[in-house]
């Protein structure tokens, strides 16, 4: 058995990670939802609080686009792609038997339905909502738990995708035929 087919089989008896995946993206929800909702609470609008100097502070916006405030006319569209992000990470989610991966995907599912939340529930209407955001750091856009989870998912995804590991717990391509050419003592 070469060693691919001994990585793949050792991939297949991997347990699934949709449980995993699932608890962290209803931890970070959980987070979001919570953090929400003190920040509506304690934050007045245009009356930021202070937590290191005037670097990092908590300030209340109500945020109708993306990041950087793009696209602020297309609310409707932006929750869309939320509501297909949702889709896309549960299906891939019942295949997943890497832990890393469910790390990654259950920070982008989490954040994805903490913004899709406030797209459907908040004011002005059904997907039309404005996201709440309230962490500021230095000259970083307002941002929210829902948005850090996204980010930091996403860019663990990348890493990942970029050594090569795949979502059922394999190696990729890449590092196949690297591990060929070291195994035949060829120079790549």
């Amino acid at each position: 058995m070469s060693e691919v087919d001994k990585e793949v089989s050792a991939g297949e008896r991997l347990p699934t990670r949709m449980r995993m995946l699932v608890v962290i993206a209803a931890t970070v929800l959980g987070l979001d939802l919570v953090t929400k909702v003190a920040a509506v609470h304690f934050i007045e609008p245009g009356n930021p609080i202070e937590i290191v100097g005037d670097f990092v502070t908590l300030k209340l916006i109500r945020n109708p686009g993306a990041a950087f405030s793009m696209a602020t006319g297309m609310t409707w569209l932006l929750t869309l792609v939320a509501i297909a992000v949702v889709i896309g990470v549960i299906k891939i989610g019942r295949t997943l038997r890497s832990p890393w991966w469910a790390l990654g995907l259950g920070l982008v599912l989490g954040g994805a339905l903490g913004n899709l939340i406030d797209r459907l529930f908040r004011a002005p209407g059904p997907l039309q909502g404005h996201v709440v955001d309230f962490v500021s750091v230095g000259w970083w856009p307002v941002f929210n738990v829902a948005d850090s989870g996204v980010v930091c998912g996403a860019i663990l995804l990348v890493a990942l995708t970029l050594f090569g590991l795949n979502p059922d717990g394999t190696r990729g391509q890449a590092d196949e035929s690297a591990d060929t050419d070291s195994a035949t003592g060829k120079e790549s």
